[in-house]
């Protein structure tokens, strides 16, 4: 083992977006049982604090990994292509009158119906998204082609968010039909994996 490997090295896992959440787990609990600072105790500080930064980075790649949208993330990076900030590269044209589209929407709505309903919308094109970067990077090998879509899925799980907030912020409306029989609970308050 090296603190420099990437995290699906570190962890034994093959480097891919669709990975075995039983196997990560299971890599994980290992690796942390063998690099804990309390086996290093009678080792001496030195050799705790090493332990420590290693219990550290296994932590950090554990993270990183479990998440479907940072491991995406990661992939792209790997790949040499980054993903945050003014040399990610523009945002296709169609996604961001989207974003507009959708903002207003949300802007507009005036009960926990209409969120919700725009809540199943931007599910729904989030589990596309989802499927086109899975597809990108483990099939296609193509982390250039996932780089844009997985900004977009940014976009769509901070927006995702968004609906939760407004939906939390109707909660005290009365509710009608679907909202009703799902006792409430809009899609906005799932994981944002879709």
């Amino acid at each position: 083992m090296k603190l420099d490997q990437d995290d699906f090295a570190l962890l034994g896992l093959p480097r891919r977006f669709a990975l075995d959440a039983d196997a990560l787990a299971k890599q994980w609990r290992a690796l942390q049982s063998r690099v804990h600072p309390d086996r290093f105790a009678a080792e001496g500080t030195a050799a705790q604090r090493l332990a420590m930064q290693w219990a550290v980075r296994v932590n950090e790649a554990h993270r990183r990994l479990r998440d479907p949208l940072t491991r995406a993330s990661y992939l792209c990076e790997l790949a040499g292509h980054v993903v945050h900030g003014r040399d990610a590269g523009p945002v296709p044209q169609d996604v961001l009158v989207r974003q507009m589209h959708w903002h207003e929407a949300l802007a507009d709505a005036s009960s926990a119906e209409a969120v919700e309903a725009l809540d199943a919308e931007v599910a729904a094109r989030l589990r596309d998204v989802r499927q086109a970067v899975a597809g990108d990077l483990d099939e296609r090998h193509d982390a250039a082609a996932a780089l844009p879509k997985v900004r977009e899925w940014m976009f769509l799980a901070k927006f995702r968010a968004e609906v939760a907030r407004r939906l939390e912020a109707l909660e005290g409306e009365p509710r009608t039909g679907a909202a009703t029989a799902r006792g409430g609970e809009g899609l906005a308050r799932k994981s944002v994996d879709g």
